[in-house]
């Protein structure tokens, strides 16, 4: 590994070199090159990325390592491989199916340079969503992903992930306190990450236009799946274990007293919701009953009374009838 790098990317893989071809092109494209990836291959079949990584022989030595696990890992596991054979000021996690803004480093690599106080970044970011049709990867639509953001706090971060691997860069030095990637989650480690991060220092959040681009493939499963889609079960029974483990450890420091407390007022809250849905539905069923009499009535009033008839009865209600069932008819 090149040691002068300032930034490391560290690529995860396995069994995909079409998605793996278009991230080290998007990488090795970027505006600002002082740059040193580490594909670590999880697990993955080693010929197609070793084929692969030839197309870059040109590149200094060092410039581009590739890493291969016999057998899988696991995604943290992946992340801690590369990122201990590199060495480098700047760290980023750029998995093998998402992509970046051509200035993505020139850009968070400036304002951390800008920001000496600054532990980490991230940008604005879009989901894209794709498709793999015949070896060729075809966009099908795309959304921003939590544009409502204004800051990226503790207290939003322990809801739900606000910050994907593809839309952050960070120093190197935070991990001497708060650690690497948590091996022992299957999924969510990102989140569990940056729940620590947080902890420890602000993630600061550059404004502008989108930089990073999550890509999803909802119709695919195995290898071309994205984990968040294809393992939804498993994010759901990992976020649980997460936030089981940290309030246990809380509970060991400061009793249940507290803890007690806050479940007994999301209880309420739920019982509130609930029945606000409950309110919700019959008022929708109330509405769905009145809009079918009313359809009845009128059927009623087409079937014995000519527009002849009504009209030439007196009334305000008799004319609006029959302006309403002239403008239906």
């Amino acid at each position: 590994m090149n040691a002068q790098a300032r930034v490391a990317v560290v690529v995860r893989t396995k069994n995909r070199p079409v998605l793996l071809r278009r991230a080290l092109e998007d990488i090795f494209d970027q505006s600002f090159e002082d740059v040193a990836v580490v594909v670590v291959n999880d697990g993955g079949d080693p010929v197609p990325v070793d084929a692969l990584a030839r197309t870059w022989d040109h590149l200094p030595a060092g410039k581009l390592t590739i890493l291969h696990h016999g057998a899988s890992k696991g995604m943290e596991a992946a992340s801690n491989a590369g990122i201990q054979a590199s060495a480098s000021e700047f760290i980023s996690i750029h998995d093998d199916d998402d992509r970046w803004h051509r200035d993505f480093l020139k850009k968070t690599v400036g304002f951390l340079d800008g920001t000496p106080q600054a532990q980490g970044v991230a940008v604005r970011t879009d989901i894209v969503y794709e498709e793999i049709r015949g070896g060729v990867i075809e966009q099908t639509g795309s959304q921003g992903f939590e544009r409502e953001l204004r800051a990226i706090t503790l207290s939003d971060m322990l809801r739900t992930n606000r910050v994907v691997p593809i839309s952050f860069l960070y120093r190197r030095s935070i991990l001497e306190r708060i650690g690497v990637y948590n091996e022992a989650l299957d999924a969510v480690g990102d989140w569990e990450f940056n729940l620590r991060f947080l902890s420890d220092s602000p993630i600061e959040l550059l404004d502008g236009e989108p930089l990073a681009f999550w890509c999803h493939r909802p119709s695919e499963r195995g290898d071309m799946g994205n984990s968040v889609i294809a393992g939804a079960d498993d994010h759901q029974k990992f976020d649980r274990y997460v936030r089981d483990v940290y309030l246990r450890e809380e509970a060991g420091k400061t009793g249940y007293g507290t803890l007690l407390y806050l479940a007994q007022m999301h209880g309420q809250q739920e019982g509130s919701i609930h029945a606000l849905r409950e309110l919700a539905e019959r008022i929708n069923s109330s509405v769905d009953e009145l809009g079918r009499r009313v359809a009845s009535l009128e059927q009623t009033v087409l079937n014995r009374t000519s527009f002849t008839d009504l009209a030439r009865r007196p009334g305000r209600l008799t004319a609006r009838i029959v302006r309403f069932l002239r403008g239906n008819r």
